[in-house]
């Protein structure tokens, strides 16, 4: 049994309210349970409650235990001397106020309803393959599986923006160095994108920009920073691109001695360090003042039209050098390096749909729904997570939802938060396990 479970148990009076008494036998009639408070304090404010024949309003407190109150020291914190009812599992020991009156206790234990514990073990005391409710997913509502899905994508958003604002600043608030390091760290991938970001994380961006009038110029940069170019090779791009990159370092005093080298063992080689870096140059060397052409649409665009805009923008070629070669100095059958249509949907779904939310934000501008609306034109994600939920249940089609697939794996089944969870919610309240 758990604290979080008798939560939901008073918040939606899953148990018996026509005949609900005090420990002391006097009756409880519930007005309103209160606020739930997930902070500090007690867990439900503002609660209306008559016992007996006196009418009273203030906060409720839960515990498995009565003793719980002491073994947490409330009865020393004065944020817990407005507290009106103590709601238990199992009542061990009278709780009394300063002035020594008893704060008056439910008991739960015997009084929940027989379905609602039932699922409750079954959620929790069950083993389980890979999330708890897994047996009975598939039978949650559509209605209910959609309207969540999006309340955790944005809730994913949220998360991300964090993650954003800090990298904001640390680059003193400019937005378009802000989108170069983040594009620079979802261009590597997941082997080479703390990589990647090092990369960026090396240079000043007024550097990258004044390397930005020619792709072979900010390519040489690039793998220069990465540790690309530090030996002898007998090849003509390669000592372009070294010479390049030595005048480059010497003017600008660059280092590189903090970059973490990326990888190119079990790389797929249109994967390489080499390719991508490369696309990277050619996408900043072609597109000046990226950040308005990305993330500052205008609002009179359509959605279908905006995501067209994107694609556009992102279809761009490693240097002509890359068609015949995945490293430098190795020939191979030619083939234009150009970002595939998968590659350019993860850098919308994972760096301009959450810059894009980010930004809006700090302006004051609420875009929720467009982004939702630009997510759903996206095609979902490949990954272990969404195929299994897939599996249990079609319930992935686009990003939107395998982004919120992905928010509800880490942050809810993983941490066995089924009570915080819509879905979970369904579960203990339904008779799907009769």
């Amino acid at each position: 049994m758990k604290e979080d479970f008798l939560h939901y148990v008073w918040k939606f009076q899953k148990f018996d309210t026509r005949n609900v008494k005090t420990t002391n036998g006097e009756a409880i009639h519930i007005k309103k349970v209160g606020d739930h408070n997930t902070n500090s304090g007690p867990d439900f404010f503002n609660a209306k409650l008559t016992i007996g024949s006196q009418l009273w309003a203030g906060n409720v407190e839960l515990h498995l235990k009565s003793s719980d109150w002491y073994e947490h020291r409330h009865e020393e914190d004065v944020a817990y001397e407005n507290v009106i009812l103590h709601v238990v599992w199992e009542h061990d020991t009278e709780i009394f106020r300063k002035n020594n009156t008893v704060i008056p206790t439910l008991v739960l234990e015997g009084i929940i309803a027989s379905e609602t514990l039932e699922n409750y073990h079954r959620l929790f005391t069950k083993k389980h393959n890979w999330i708890n409710c897994e047996q009975e997913f598939h039978l949650v509502d559509d209605f209910i599986l959609k309207h969540w899905l999006e309340r955790l994508y944005v809730e994913r958003l949220e998360a991300k923006s964090e993650v954003i604002l800090s990298h904001l600043k640390q680059c003193n608030s400019n937005w378009e160095a802000l989108l170069f390091r983040l594009l620079c760290k979802n261009f590597g991938l997941k082997v080479n994108g703390e990589a990647f970001l090092s990369v960026a994380q090396s240079v000043d961006f007024s550097v990258v920009q004044k390397c930005c009038s020619t792709q072979k110029q900010l390519e040489s940069l690039l793998m220069g920073q990465a540790g690309l170019l530090e030996e002898a090779k007998d090849d003509i791009y390669y000592k372009l691109l070294q010479k390049e990159y030595g005048f480059i370092k010497n003017k600008f005093r660059l280092n590189n001695s903090n970059v973490i080298r990326p990888k190119f063992f079990r790389l797929r080689p249109p994967n390489f360090p080499t390719i991508r870096l490369s696309q990277l140059a050619s996408l900043y060397s072609i597109s000046k003042q990226l950040f308005s052409k990305l993330i500052e649409n205008p609002s009179e665009d359509t959605s279908e039209k905006t995501i067209k805009q994107l694609y556009s923008i992102l279809t761009i070629s490693a240097h002509s050098y890359w068609d015949t070669h995945y490293n430098f100095g190795v020939t191979s059958e030619k083939k234009e390096k150009k970002l595939t249509k998968k590659f350019i949907d993860l850098l919308l779904i994972n760096t301009i749909l959450p810059l894009k939310f980010c930004y809006a934000k700090t302006i004051g501008k609420e875009v929720s729904e467009e982004i939702l609306t630009l997510a759903m034109i996206l095609v979902k994600e490949d990954n272990m997570v969404v195929e299994k939920f897939n599996k249990l249940k079609q319930v992935a089609k686009n990003a939107m939802e395998s982004q919120a697939l992905l928010q509800l794996k880490s942050n809810y089944c993983e941490k066995a938060k089924c009570l915080e969870c819509a879905i979970g919610n369904v579960v203990l309240g339904s008779n799907f396990g009769n």
